[in-house]
């Protein structure tokens, strides 16, 4: 069943996907076209696992982006997130897919994402990528995770 957006999954009891190629990302109408804003979206508890062991590992996801005419929808973001947990790949190609997701949905302004990610072995390895340099005038605020001290 959909939506007047098309939507199957708003409003809609949906199972978590079982891995990222089968979650379905959704997008809305921008409600503001031609303006330039920011919306982030965190996610402090994001999990996949080792490719290697199978072992969790564990992340603190920041995704920003200022919108062209698409957002993404919320509650399929939340999914797609959810389905890295039986995901086994490293933590480089887990924060990229993630951004690369987003940016073919929504061919935004700008997307940069964040992905400060618990050590394994005592090294924490953080992954950063955004699609070229911010919007001029663009409110962004830092991403306020911490450098690894215990992460909080």
């Amino acid at each position: 069943m959909t939506d007047a957006h098309g939507l199957t999954q708003l409003g809609a009891r949906v199972s978590v996907p079982a891995s990222p190629e089968d979650a379905r990302l959704e997008r809305v109408p921008n409600p503001h076209p031609g303006k330039v804003y920011a919306i982030r979206f965190t996610c402090p508890e994001f999990t996949s696992l080792c490719p290697i062991t199978g072992q969790p590992d564990f992340a603190h996801i920041v995704i920003d982006y200022c919108p062209r005419e698409w957002i993404v929808e919320s509650k399929s973001l939340k999914l797609f997130l959810f389905s890295f947990r039986n995901h086994g790949a490293f933590h480089e190609d887990c924060t990229l897919l993630i951004a690369d997701r987003l940016m073919a949905l929504l061919d935004p302004l700008w997307l940069r994402i964040g992905g400060y990610w618990y050590p394994r072995g005592g090294i924490p390895i953080d992954v950063f990528w955004q699609s070229g340099p911010p919007p001029e005038h663009l409110f962004l605020p830092p991403q306020g995770v911490a450098p690894y001290r215990g992460r909080g």
